[in-house]
């Protein structure tokens, strides 16, 4: 199969001492960050040129570019193991927020009732979110591979873009519909869905160069 032309050709990542390249070290904690960074963040809901926004709608994108990055460093396999574990520690960390929302606050500090008010979740958000995240970023894994196998290797950022532009629309209708569908007027989903996408894909489209952090090519 053709290699890509437009970069050198792939070599092996520097490795640690148990042979762990530590790109893939970087790449997964990066990941995982962002991803719990955006569900943090998507805890304000701001107004953006007159619409309502989740302030994690300006930096989840960004993790469907790491997505194509884990899966170019890790292979196919690994890739959908990050995916799942990294929707884990999500609902973990919102169990053990929930947890220490409950528990009583000492009384000089006196923020008990706003920190219960930001960090107990609306359900259906919160299941929504990892819903969308889990179903879009396997889509994404499988867009990415069927590019590299059946397309070309060429052209790195143009498998980022094709698995991207299929995945990021799934993760958007997914999320409006089961956070906001049965709890809106039909119109206001409809902005919300419409604004989000566009916003989502422009920083994704930002975020396109990280593909090219590393010339390790696994899969």
């Amino acid at each position: 199969m053709s290699q890509d032309r437009s970069v050198p050709p792939a070599s092996p990542a520097p490795a640690l001492g148990d042979g762990i390249p530590r790109i893939v070290i970087v790449i997964v904690a990066v990941y995982a960050a962002v991803q719990l960074l955006a569900d943090i963040a998507s805890l304000k809901i701001g107004v953006v040129f007159g619409l309502a926004v989740d302030m994690g709608t300006f930096i989840y994108p960004v993790t469907f570019t790491l997505r194509d990055l884990a899966h170019k460093v890790l292979g196919r396999k690994n890739a959908r193991v990050l995916i799942v574990s990294a929707a884990f520690i999500n609902l973990a960390s919102v169990l053990y927020l929930i947890g220490t929302a409950r528990v009583p606050s000492d009384e000089g500090w006196g923020l008990g009732a706003e920190y219960a008010a930001i960090f107990t979740p609306i359900w259906r958000i919160v299941i929504s979110s990892i819903v969308a995240q889990i179903v879009s970023q396997l889509v994404n894994t499988e867009v990415y591979h069927w590019f590299l196998s059946r397309i070309t290797r060429r052209h790195q950022w143009l498998r980022s873009l094709v698995s991207n532009t299929v995945s990021i629309p799934l993760d958007n209708l997914i999320f409006v519909l089961g956070a906001f569908g049965w709890a809106m007027p039909w119109g206001t989903v409809w902005d919300i869905f419409l604004f989000n996408l566009i916003v989502k894909y422009v920083v994704m489209c930002f975020s396109i160069p990280l593909i090219y952090l590393t010339r390790y090519d696994l899969d």
